[in-house]
């Protein structure tokens, strides 16, 4: 639930504060040298508000520089208010009503919230492989996009972009835009996320016939033939599937349409929320304070939304 009374979504000095309070919860910290002791927080009418001074590198610095916000206009309360409404929609929320409720251009809420899904997305450096010795990892696939019967007469079938998701049973998921289901493509996927000492379960796409050997145990179930729970209740890929049900809810009911080029940034927000849901521990508030602490050390410039190898 979320208070939108709460003074941080109005008043850019609580915002401020709050940022702060996520991101230095033990005191500023310079994002040039990594400085923690010798900081100054410059106060009077020369200085902007929320400027800190490094003894150390003489370089100046806000809350916002070395994150997603650096370099923005809009007030930090409008960037809280905005993390916070993506936090709590569980199915995703439009560029459009984005716009609405902050009172930004559509241009601007766009670009906010592609800042913020880069802040959700995973960090290549600090997030290990799924998975491990014991440890059960589910690996499926599908395809989002539009529906060939609701093409208008005359109009190419609109084409579909396929999704593999991964996630390790009781632990973390992932999501990841591929090109193609081949097996080289679900290969690169498999093999740099997934650690070979896990049990792989799948279904029965001959795609994983020769990969699941590489793995510790490799079980699959006949969707072919209607079975979806092997008959131990062990073996199966509803988690991934169930992930997959509500990312594609979204597309059709918040989005509408989401391209090829952006895919990437939209499937890595609803990992994000799947991996910080209520069933993990986590409330809205505290989703959407994940995702301030997560916006450190990411930039997204205009120019680079539209490279979808960033996301």
């Amino acid at each position: 639930m979320i208070d939108l009374t709460n003074p941080i979504f109005h008043d850019e000095d609580a915002a401020r504060a709050h940022l702060e309070e996520q991101r230095w919860p033990h005191g500023a910290e310079c994002p040039h040298c990594g400085e923690r002791h010798n900081v100054t927080k410059l106060e009077g009418k020369k200085h902007r508000k929320g400027l800190y001074q490094c003894n150390g590198c003489r370089e100046q610095f806000s809350v916002t520089v070395g994150t997603v916000f650096e370099r923005s206009r809009v007030p930090i309360n409008k960037w809280v208010l905005a993390t916070h409404l993506m936090a709590a929609s569980k199915k995703g929320i439009s560029a459009k009503q984005i716009e609405r409720m902050l009172g930004v251009t559509y241009k601007t809420a766009w670009f906010m919230m592609h800042r913020i899904r880069e802040a959700m997305a995973p960090s290549a450096k600090a997030d290990g492989p799924l998975g491990g010795k014991g440890k059960t990892v589910e690996s499926d696939e599908t395809y989002v996009g539009g529906k060939g019967k609701n093409a208008k007469k005359g109009k190419p079938v609109p084409k579909k972009h396929a999704v593999v998701a991964l996630v390790e049973r009781g632990g973390e998921m992932r999501a990841s835009h591929v090109p193609d289901v081949t097996a080289k493509t679900v290969r690169k996927v498999l093999f740099t996320q997934v650690r070979r000492s896990s049990t792989l379960n799948t279904d029965d796409s001959l795609l994983y016939y020769w990969m699941g050997r590489d793995f510790a145990k490799h079980a699959s179930v006949n969707h072919s033939a209607k079975e979806y729970v092997s008959r131990d209740g062990k073996t199966h890929v509803n988690t991934a599937e169930s992930f997959f049900a509500i990312l594609k809810r979204g597309i059709t009911g918040s989005f509408h349409s989401v391209s090829e080029q952006h895919l990437q940034r939209y499937a890595s927000e609803f990992a994000f929320r799947w991996n910080t849901r209520e069933a993990n521990g986590f409330n809205d508030a505290e989703r959407a304070n994940a995702i301030l602490k997560a916006a450190e050390g990411k930039r997204l410039t205009y120019r680079r939304t539209g490279d979808a190898q960033d996301a």
